[in-house]
C-alpha cells in the first residue's frame, strides 16, 4: 500500500512539472522577440541623419533663389540710388551755371594758356615710344602668368591708345574758338592737399578722367577674376598708363593722369567683386563686348573725389 502510494505521488509530481515546462515553450513562442536595442538604434539614428540631412539640402536650395533675389535687390537699389544721386549733380550743375559769370581772362594769359597746351602735346606725344615699349612688357608677363583674359583687355586698350594717338597726330585745332582759353576761373577743387582753380571746361575734363579710368578698371578688374588672379590694379598697364581719353587739353597731364587711376582703382574693385558700388552698366541691355560694354561711374562719386567749389566772386 505505502508503495503504491509513493508511485502516485512521484507520477504527479512529474506531469506537474511536465505542464509547466510545456506552458513556459507556448509563452516563448507567443511573445516575438526583440532585437537588442544596441542593434535597433543604429538604423534609426542613420535614418534620421539622412532625413536631417536631406531638410537642410531642402533649406539650401529655397535659400539660394532668395540670397540671389535679395542681390538682386540690393544692386537696383544701388543703380537708382546713383541715378538719384546723378539727378541731383545735374540740377546742382545747372543752378551754378546760372550763377557763373563768365568772365574773360585777358589776352596774354589766353596766349600764355594755349602755348602750355602745345608743350604737353609736345611731351605727350614724346613718350608714346616709351609707353609702347612697357605694354609690350607687361605683355609679356602676362603670357607667362597665362592671364588670358587680362592680356586680352590689355591688347584692347592699346588698340583703344593708337586710334587716340593717331587723331591727334592729324589734329588741326582751333584754340581761338576754343571757349576754355578765354574763360576764367569759377571752380576751386582740391587735390594731394593742395587747392586748384579751373574752369567748367577744366572740371568736365576731370570728370572725363575719372570716367574713362572706371570704365577701363571695370573691364580690367573682371579679367582678373575671369583668370582667377589675385586682386592687383596696380599692376594693370592701363593704370600705369593713365592716358586714355588724353588730349592734351585743358589740364596737366599728370592730373589727367591721377584722376584716371582715382576711377581706375573704384572701377577694377566693382569689377573684380562683380558689383556696382560706384557706378553701373551704361545700359540696362545685355553687355555685347566692343560693342555697349561700357561703364559709368556714380556722379556722386565724381563729386565726392574731386570735391569742388563754385567761385562766386
Amino acid at each position: 500500500m505505502t508503495m503504491q502510494l509513493y508511485k502516485f505521488v512521484l507520477t504527479t509530481l512529474l506531469g506537474t512539472l511536465l505542464a509547466m515546462s510545456a506552458m513556459q515553450r507556448t509563452e516563448a513562442q507567443a511573445v516575438p522577440a526583440q532585437p537588442p536595442e544596441h542593434a535597433a538604434n543604429p538604423d534609426k539614428k542613420d535614418e534620421n541623419k539622412n532625413k536631417q540631412e536631406g531638410q537642410e539640402k531642402d533649406k539650401d536650395k529655397k535659400k539660394n533663389p532668395q540670397q540671389q533675389q535679395q542681390s538682386q535687390q540690393e544692386r537696383q537699389r544701388e543703380v537708382e540710388l546713383q541715378k538719384q544721386q546723378e539727378r541731383e549733380l545735374a540740377q546742382k550743375r545747372a543752378e551754378e551755371q546760372r550763377r557763373l559769370k563768365q568772365k574773360r581772362v585777358s589776352q596774354q594769359e589766353q596766349q600764355a594758356r594755349i602755348q602750355k597746351q602745345e608743350q604737353q602735346l609736345a611731351v605727350y606725344r614724346k613718350n608714346i615710344a616709351l609707353r609702347e615699349e612697357l605694354a609690350e612688357r607687361d605683355a609679356q608677363i602676362l603670357r607667362q602668368q597665362k592671364r588670358i583674359q587680362h592680356l586680352r583687355f590689355q591688347e584692347q586698350y592699346e588698340e583703344r591708345l593708337r586710334a587716340q594717338r593717331a587723331q591727334l597726330s592729324q589734329a588741326r585745332y582751333d584754340y581761338s574758338n576754343d571757349p576754355y582759353y578765354h574763360t576764367a576761373s569759377n571752380y576751386r577743387y582740391q587735390r594731394d592737399g593742395r587747392y586748384y582753380e579751373t574752369n567748367q571746361y577744366g572740371m568736365k575734363k576731370l570728370e572725363k578722367a575719372l570716367q574713362a579710368g572706371y570704365n577701363e578698371g571695370f573691364k580690367a578688374g573682371r579679367a582678373d577674376r575671369e583668370d582667377g588672379w589675385r586682386y592687383d590694379y596696380r599692376s594693370a598697364f592701363a593704370y600705369k598708363d593713365a592716358n586714355y581719353g588724353y588730349d592734351g587739353r585743358y589740364i596737366d597731364q599728370d592730373e589727367y593722369n591721377h584722376y584716371f587711376r582715382e576711377g581706375f582703382q573704384r572701377g577694377y574693385e566693382d569689377g573684380y567683386y562683380d558689383r556696382q558700388k560706384y557706378g553701373r552698366k551704361k545700359d540696362d541691355g545685355n553687355i555685347i563686348e566692343g560693342v555697349n560694354d561700357e561703364w559709368l561711374i556714380a556722379g556722386g562719386v565724381i563729386a565726392a573725389i574731386i570735391g569742388y567749389e563754385l567761385l562766386t566772386d
